[in-house]
C-alpha cells in the first residue's frame, strides 16, 4: 500500500556548520519572533530556506532568493548531498511537560503521494487555503522538500522497531540539540537489505498523517501541475514523491498530548446549568490554588478516567469540576465534549469554533493562566488520545475535531532536505 524508497539526502556539512545552530522549529509554529531570531543566530540557519525574514514580506516573494540560497550553499559546501540513496533514522531525547525523560525513533524515507482517496495516506484534520499556497510557491521556485511531513505507522508487535534497533546503536552521523534542549540523532542507513525489509514493511500498511497536512497537500498539488505540464503520470519522476518522517505510533517515546480548550465567548456556568445541560454526567470538585500545581491534580483525577468520556472545568475560581460518563458508544471522547460541552452547555456552534470562539493552548498551565487572567471563560482539560483512537477514525474516512491531536516533539527543519533535481 505506502510506497517508500531511500534517496540521497542534502545535509548540512558538520565540518562547516554547527547543526545546534542550523536546525529550526517547524515553519507553522514559528513566530514573527522567532523569524528574526533564527536568522540572527547563524547565517546558515534553515529559516532561511523556510521563510522570510519579516512577515509582510511573504505575500510579495517568489521564493526564488530561496533557490539561490541553496545553490550558493552547494557550492560553498555548505550542504552536501550523499552519493547513494539512503533512509536516514533519526533519534529524539527529550523532557517532556512533566518532566519524565523519553526517546522517539523513527525514519525518513521519499513517499509516494498518493489522492486521499486512496485510503493509503490518511489525513486526520482539515487545512486552510492559505498556507498551502505559500508553501507552494517556495516548492515551485526550489523543487526542494525543505521540511517533512510527519507520518504515523501502526506496529503494535513493534516488528520494524526491533529490526531498526541495530541502526540506533551506532554512533550517529550528526547530532544536533535545538533551543528547546531537544538532541536529534541522525543515522545513515545504507545497508539495502534492511532498507528493502523496511520498504516491504510500510508497503503492507497505510500511514496517517500526524503533522504536516498543508506540506502533503501542497506536495500534491505541485504534482498534479508537474503531471499537467509532462503531459500526464510519470511515475518515477521526483514530484511524485516528497518527503516524509516515519514513526510508529505505539511506540513508548511517541508522546500525543492533550490539546486543552479554552472557551473564549459566553457566561460561566452556574451549578444548575452544568446539571441541567450535562445529565446521566456525574462530576466532583478538587479544590486547586497555584497553577504550577494543574498537571498533578489533573494526573490524580482526570487521568483515571481515561476509559471513559471525561473533562476538567476551570473557571479560574479556585475549584475544578471533574465530569465523566460511561463511553458506551465508539465515539471518542473529544467528539463527545464538542458536542455535549463546546455546544451543548456553552452554545458554540462548529461554525462558532472554527471562527474562534474556542482557543487551544498546549499546555494546561498555560490554559490555567489564560482563564485566570480574563482571557477566556472556562477551560477544558482533556485527556490525551489513544494512539489506535487516529488509526481507528481515519480508517473509517473521518476527520478529527481541529486540534485534537498534539505530537512531542515537532520536527526540525535542517536535518535532511531532498532535492527534485530532474523537474
Amino acid at each position: 500500500m505506502t510506497e517508500i524508497r531511500p534517496f540521497p539526502a542534502l545535509r548540512y556539512n558538520t565540518n562547516r556548520v554547527d547543526l545546534s545552530k542550523v536546525v529550526v522549529p517547524p515553519y507553522d509554529v514559528l513566530t514573527p519572533e522567532d523569524r528574526v531570531m533564527f536568522y540572527e543566530r547563524d547565517p546558515h540557519n534553515a529559516i532561511r530556506l523556510e521563510l522570510t525574514k519579516d512577515v509582510k514580506d511573504e505575500a510579495s516573494t517568489d521564493y526564488s532568493e530561496v533557490r539561490a540560497t541553496l545553490d550558493a550553499w552547494k557550492k560553498a559546501g555548505i550542504l552536501t548531498q550523499d552519493e547513494k540513496p539512503c533512509l536516514y533514522g533519526l533519534r529524539q531525547t527529550f523532557v517532556s511537560p512533566d518532566g519524565q525523560s523519553y526517546t522517539r525513533e523513527g525514519f525518513f524515507a521519499a513517499l509516494k503521494l498518493e489522492d486521499y482517496e486512496q485510503r493509503i495516506v490518511r489525513p486526520h484534520e482539515r487545512t486552510l487555503a492559505g498556507p498551502k499556497a505559500d508553501r507552494l510557491k517556495i516548492l515551485r521556485a526550489t523543487r526542494a522538500n525543505l521540511s517533512s511531513v510527519f507520518f504515523l505507522y501502526e506496529d503494535q508487535e513493534f516488528v520494524l522497531e526491533s529490526r531498526l534497533a541495530a541502526v540506533f546503536a551506532k554512533t550517529p552521523d550528526a547530532v544536533a540539540t535545538d533551543q528547546a534542549g531537544i538532541e536529534h540523532a541522525l543515522f545513515v542507513v545504507r545497508d539495502e537489505s534492511l532498507i528493502t525489509e523496511v520498504c516491504r514493511f510500510l508497503a503492507a500498511r497505510p500511514v496517517v498523517i500526524a503533522d504536516g497536512h498543508h506540506r502533503y497537500e501542497t506536495a500534491l498539488n505541485y504534482r498534479n501541475e508537474q503531471r499537467a505540464t509532462h503531459g500526464g503520470t510519470r511515475s518515477e519522476a521526483p514530484y511524485e514523491f516528497t518527503l516524509g518522517y516515519f514513526t510508529n505510533a505505539f511506540g513508548s517515546g511517541n508522546l500525543l498530548l492533550p490539546i486543552h480548550r479554552v472557551i473564549l465567548q459566553g457566561e460561566v456556568p452556574s451549578e444548575a446549568t452544568w446539571c441541567e445541560r450535562l445529565p446521566g454526567w456525574q462530576q466532583k470538585t478538587v479544590a486547586i490554588g497555584d497553577v504550577a500545581q494543574i498537571g498533578k491534580v489533573l494526573e490524580e483525577n482526570l487521568a483515571p478516567l481515561s476509559d471513559q468520556h471525561a473533562f476538567a472545568a476551570d473557571d479560574g475560581s479556585g475549584t475544578l469540576r471533574i465530569f465523566w460518563r460511561a463511553a458506551s458508544d465508539e465515539a471518542l471522547t473529544i467528539r463527545v465534549i464538542h458536542a455535549e460541552v463546546v455546544e451543548g452547555v456553552f452554545g458554540l456552534s462548529p461554525e462558532a469554533v472554527r471562527d474562534g470562539a474556542v482557543a487551544y493552548p498546549k499546555s494546561a498551565e498555560r490554559a490555567a493562566f489564560e482563564v485566570r487572567q480574563g482571557a477566556g471563560v472556562v477551560t477544558l482539560y482533556l485527556n490525551p488520545l489513544h494512539p489506535g483512537d487516529v488509526f481507528e477514525v481515519t480508517g473509517r474516512g473521518e476527520i478529527l475535531p481541529q486540534k485534537s491531536t498534539f505530537y512531542l516533539p515537532k520536527l526540525p527543519s535542517g536535518l535532511v532536505f531532498r532535492e527534485q533535481a530532474d523537474t
